[in-house]
């Protein structure tokens, strides 16, 4: 109860100070919504209007008050550019990008964790030297540059997926609506798969290394067990604690998108709603979407530390 307790009391606080920094940052960006920047047909009179109605005509530190008010009730807020409600846009926007990372997570933590650990049971090999470079080169990859080169490949040359879109002009209707669906994020999820396992699999070659050269796998191996024995009861037990770690740390990204490939690939997902959103300077759009990654952050950590507690029940709490 008090691990509980103290964990709820870090998340609750951790909120309030990204809510504070967020709320003063957008404030303090140049240009807003309601400039002439940004809209030269605003004038005085239009722009004090809709200060008034969005109560942004009032100091910001009753403007902070109302917005965390507001947010404590699960409002939003309205969205400037679209005049619906924050919390509207956001869901309609989110499945299609929760979708798409949570596909190109597992994919690519299965291929990463296949790939660590064969470089490492191969160490200075000619596999552990192919995985490295392989690795090295998606680590290195820009995603937006293999975006446009498998778009000129697959899509322009070859034309065997479609350049942009979340759907074709006439998608077809019950099953055939989600073949269609998953035809058109082949390409954004290849790219995010593609450019996310060099980091990971380089990752896991490391620690595999280190529990390579324990003791208790040295004992295993000295007994005759096979290699799938070794894989399955000493060296994944001890990579899931860390992995865990890392997979919690990963959950914003299930909701924050990609903005660069969603942006690339014409994909109305949340990624392309924050970037439109920053570039207008839609503020309760941007804080709800910051705040929503910000609370999927401090809960991935809880949970993650929770599952480390199970796997491991020697861990501090």
């Amino acid at each position: 109860m008090k691990y509980l307790l103290r964990s709820l009391s870090y998340t609750l606080l951790m909120l309030f100070l990204i809510s504070l920094i967020s709320f003063g940052a957008m404030h303090a960006a140049p240009n807003s919504f309601m400039g002439g920047e940004l809209n030269p047909n605003m004038t005085p009179e239009h722009i004090a209007q809709l200060k008034a109605i969005y109560g942004l005509d009032k100091p910001l530190g009753e403007q902070y008050a109302s917005w965390v008010l507001n947010l404590s009730h699960l409002n939003f807020g309205i969205s400037l550019t679209s005049g619906a409600q924050v919390s509207e846009v956001v869901i309609q926007r989110l499945p299609v990008t929760l979708w798409m990372n949570m596909i190109a997570l597992v994919v690519t933590f299965v291929v990463s964790l296949w790939m660590g650990i064969r470089a490492a049971l191969r160490y200075e090999k000619l596999g552990d030297h192919t995985i490295t470079q392989l690795s090295l080169l998606s680590f290195a990859m820009p995603s937006y540059y293999l975006a446009l080169v498998l778009m000129m490949m697959f899509s322009v040359t070859l034309g065997w997926f479609p350049i942009a879109g979340l759907h074709s002009l006439e998608p077809p209707v019950g099953f055939g609506y989600i073949i269609d669906m998953a035809w058109h994020l082949t390409l954004p999820i290849s790219v995010m798969v593609l450019t996310g396992i060099g980091s990971l699999a380089l990752y896991i070659r490391s620690l595999t290394l280190e529990i390579l050269k324990s003791d208790y796998v040295y004992f295993a191996r000295s007994r005759g067990m096979s290699e799938r024995i070794v894989i399955r009861y000493y060296i994944l037990p001890n990579l899931l604690p860390p992995i865990v770690t890392m997979l919690g740390l990963s959950l914003p990204g299930l909701i924050g998108g990609s903005v660069i490939l969603e942006s690339i690939f014409g994909i109305e997902g949340m990624g392309q709603l924050f970037y439109a959103s920053a570039m207008s300077r839609d503020y309760p759009v941007i804080m709800g979407i910051l705040m929503m990654s910000a609370f999927l952050t401090l809960i991935g950590n809880q949970i993650a530390d929770a599952v480390l507690l199970k796997l491991n029940p020697f861990v501090k709490r």
